[in-house]
């Protein structure tokens, strides 16, 4: 085999394998994720300031594992603004964070125990 035949071979192996790839990402990144991953996948802060009008929150927050990100205090865009109504500045909360449209969303927030 000449290198030639053996890179075009490994070049339509990795094509074909590529939807699979793709389709697991999505599966686990996507709604079908279990209800104790998503628990897992939850940071713990505070509520510093909200911004009803704009969607937005700021949080103290904890190290994010699933993001990589260490503890801060940032402001993150809400990804439905009702998600805002049912908290006030001060409060302990869990929170998801997603990386979407080149923001950072919180996806969904409960009150910490």
């Amino acid at each position: 085999m000449t290198i030639r035949t053996v890179f075009f071979a490994t070049a339509l192996g990795l094509a074909a394998f590529s939807p699979v790839v793709q389709a697991t990402q999505h599966t686990m990144a996507g709604s079908h994720m279990s209800a104790s991953n998503h628990m897992n996948m939850m940071a713990d802060g505070e509520v510093r300031k909200l911004d009803l009008a704009a969607g937005k929150i700021t949080i103290k927050h904890g190290p994010i594992a699933h993001m990589d990100m260490p503890g801060m205090t940032m402001v993150f865009t809400a990804k439905d603004r009702a998600l805002l109504d049912k908290i006030k500045v001060g409060d302990k909360i869990r929170f998801m964070v997603s990386h979407e449209d080149g923001k950072m969303m919180v996806t969904d927030i409960q009150p910490a125990n």
